[in-house]
């Protein structure tokens, strides 16, 4: 069928029966990313099959690590520098459409992640099987690069499963597991991995009826009333988490969605037009820029990393919720405090997370089986990682590390999840500091996806490279930052909550205070933030970074007990079930014009500063940091690069403005002529 044709990406099987096996494996990538050059062979192997007809075509993936995990962002780039994204669209869209006009039935054969563009590749085929394996997942996560489904996926979702399900996996950008998708209709058939093809194939040959309440859902909500009625629906949920101002590509879909066409053929131009203009907006390419960020945090330190036993000291809030995650990750770990009674609580958490996270009853009880209490502190001699998590006192945390080091086995690494102390004084006690290192988590664990690899003068570059490993080994992002007080996160932060206190005290509401924040694209207003990770905590880093910048700390820091926050149920709000109470503001009331700025400016001008002192190594890993530690708006592509966009001139002279009215604490930090 294809004699004398030789393809770089793309392997062609002719079977006996007559169907036509298309494996993807492409030659210059570790994954199947959808590059042109991969579309284009597609394009002549689909001219070549519309001809032949054989009895079917089966599509599936060369790559042990997945399917399709979506377009080739690098060239996404590329096309929009060069002002060439629509004709890359119409590439895609019409190869994917050759597909959908095969006149033989196609299946896709879904192993691992099945991402974007994977997936409107998988929605071109007549039919979908996916492998029940953990790893499976499938989505349209397009509206988190700031853009939606581009080569017809936005067009094929909703027709095939209904407009609701369609609309919930792309407005939110999540993915779903083989059985997830088996239920709205997505894939036709789930089975175990190594019975993929075969399966793929009986589809070919036997087909597959979909339930009439499923076909009959996809035929009602896509009709052009209910796009009208459910359209301004769909408006009003995205509006409540997602500014129109900030990341219009959710509103851009829902739009090109209600408008549809006629025809598929127009349906596919309103799609092409919708992302073509979301391309070029400042969001989507900040939004990209983001997911670059997020890949080269991904390739630190490589995969190498000799850790297999993980002990955790110290069972509190933190300590317990790291060894849970490890354990939940694959590690085994033991977990010691002083005695059982302060282990047990942790334990009880994990149960819950591993609830939540682990679907199969086998797997749950095998995580559980490598959490271990050890109240003793066995573990110790066995790790290869040890993690202290105690409180935050230098003499206790000395002593330890002491004890701990004698215990050690040799290769074996020792680090503090310490969130503020220096490690210059923390290791003066130790006879190997090479192997002793920071390594910051971010409450609460199991959410925040960033982890501070703390250095010191003394620190292995080795350990760093394994720390770094390990961090993407249980699935975190670590951003390797100096020792200096706050490192990098909690530096940053504290005099965004500082002045957001300030304000507190003036008397402006801690409503009005956290709109603003939120205005601005933060993900949490700053008052809740302090209630939320502690009044007591936020004093102590104010203290510290006080004694760092060499002033005072200001009198609004008082903490009043049982007023810390949410963990007391009342701090600058009420706490009720776990919510922040916020009192009405009054209807007449107006804020500052200058509170936004007076928020966001000594974030912006601390961020200089790291960057000027060697926080990190680049503004890239301190955007990086900012957004992944902090939840820094995304769109607005971190600190530095926000600054950037602006115009660093105005910028400065804005916080000239600032220190002139509200005092020294808003002079330009040293940095910004560098800038």
């Amino acid at each position: 069928m294809f004699d004398g044709l030789r393809f770089r990406h793309w392997q062609t099987e002719r079977r006996a029966d007559g169907v036509l096996v298309l494996t993807l494996d492409r030659a210059d990538n570790s994954v199947n990313a959808l590059a042109q050059a991969v579309l284009d062979e597609l394009d002549l192997i689909l001219e070549r099959v519309a001809i032949e007809k054989p009895a079917g075509v089966v599509i599936r993936s060369g790559k042990a690590a997945g399917f399709v995990p979506g377009a080739d962002l690098n060239e996404f780039q590329d096309f929009d520098r060069r002002g060439t994204v629509k004709e890359a669209i119409e590439r895609g869209q019409n190869v994917f459409q050759r597909l959908a006009d095969l006149p033989c039935p196609t299946v896709a054969a879904i192993h691992g992640h099945c991402m974007g563009g994977g997936t409107e590749l998988a929605l071109a085929c007549r039919y979908r099987v996916a492998s029940n394996d953990d790893s499976t997942r499938i989505g349209l996560p397009e509206v988190k690069l700031g853009i939606f489904p581009g080569w017809g996926g936005s067009v094929r979702l909703p027709a095939l499963v209904g407009a609701p399900a369609a609309m919930d996996m792309m407005l939110t950008g999540r993915a779903l597991s083989a059985a997830n998708a088996r239920a709205i209709g997505l894939v036709d058939k789930v089975v175990e991995p190594a019975m993929l093809l075969d399966a793929a194939i009986e589809l070919l040959k036997r087909g597959v009826a979909r339930p009439f309440k499923q076909r009959a859902t996809a035929w009602a909500t896509n009709l052009w009333p209910t796009r009208q009625i459910l359209a301004p629906m769909l408006v009003k949920q995205v509006a409540r988490k997602a500014p129109k101002a900030h990341y219009p590509a959710p509103y851009a879909l829902i739009e090109a969605w209600r408008r549809g066409g006629a025809t598929i053929r127009d349906r596919l131009r309103g799609e092409q037009r919708g992302v073509v203009k979301l391309a070029g907006t400042p969001t989507a390419r900040n939004l990209i820029r983001v997911f670059f960020l997020m890949e080269r945090l991904k390739g630190l330190g490589g995969k190498e990393h000799g850790i297999a036993h993980v002990h955790v000291v110290g069972a509190g809030v933190m300590g317990g919720d790291i060894a849970a995650w490890c354990a939940l990750r694959g590690f085994d770990v033991t977990l010691q405090d002083r005695e059982m009674q302060y282990v047990q609580p942790a334990m009880d958490r994990a149960a819950q997370l591993f609830g939540k996270k682990i679907r199969r009853e086998d797997k749950r009880a095998a995580a559980l089986a490598r959490l271990v209490a050890d109240v003793g502190g066995t573990g110790v001699a066995k790790a290869d990682l040890v993690i202290e998590a105690i409180f935050e006192n230098l003499e206790a945390k000395q002593d330890l590390y002491e004890k701990l080091e004698a215990q050690l086995k040799p290769g074996a690494v020792l680090v503090t999840n310490t969130s503020s102390l220096p490690l210059t004084d923390l290791r003066t006690r130790l006879q190997d500091a090479a192997r002793f290192a920071g390594l910051h988590y971010f409450n609460p664990v199991a959410q925040m996806p960033l982890v501070e690899i703390v250095r010191h003068d003394t620190m292995a570059p080795e350990t760093e490279r394994r720390l770094a490993a390990f961090c993407r080994a249980i699935d975190k992002l670590p951003v390797p930052v100096a020792g200096t007080p706050g490192f990098l996160v909690n530096r940053i932060l504290a005099p965004y909550m500082q002045e957001a206190i300030l304000c507190f005290n003036e008397g402006i509401p801690g409503a009005v205070i956290d709109k603003a924040a939120l205005k601005f694209g933060m993900p949490m207003g700053p008052i809740e933030l302090v209630d939320t990770v502690g009044l007591d905590v936020a004093a102590s880093v104010g203290r510290i970074m006080a004694e760092f910048h060499g002033t005072a700390v200001p009198a609004a820091f008082v903490v009043e007990p049982g007023k810390r926050g949410k963990k007391d149920g009342q701090g600058l709000y009420a706490w009720e079930n776990g919510r922040a109470v916020k009192p009405e503001v009054p209807k007449d009331y107006r804020a500052p014009d200058d509170l936004t700025d007076r928020l966001i400016f000594p974030l912006l001008n601390e961020a200089v500063a790291c960057l000027h002192d060697g926080v990190v190594a680049d503004a890239d890993l301190l955007d990086a940091g900012v957004i992944f530690g902090t939840g820094f708006a995304p769109f607005r592509g971190g600190p530095i690069t926000y600054i950037r966009s602006e115009g660093v001139a105005k910028m400065k002279q804005r916080l000239e403005q600032l220190a002139a009215r509200y005092g020294e604490r808003f002079a330009p930090r040293p940095g910004w002529d560098a800038l």
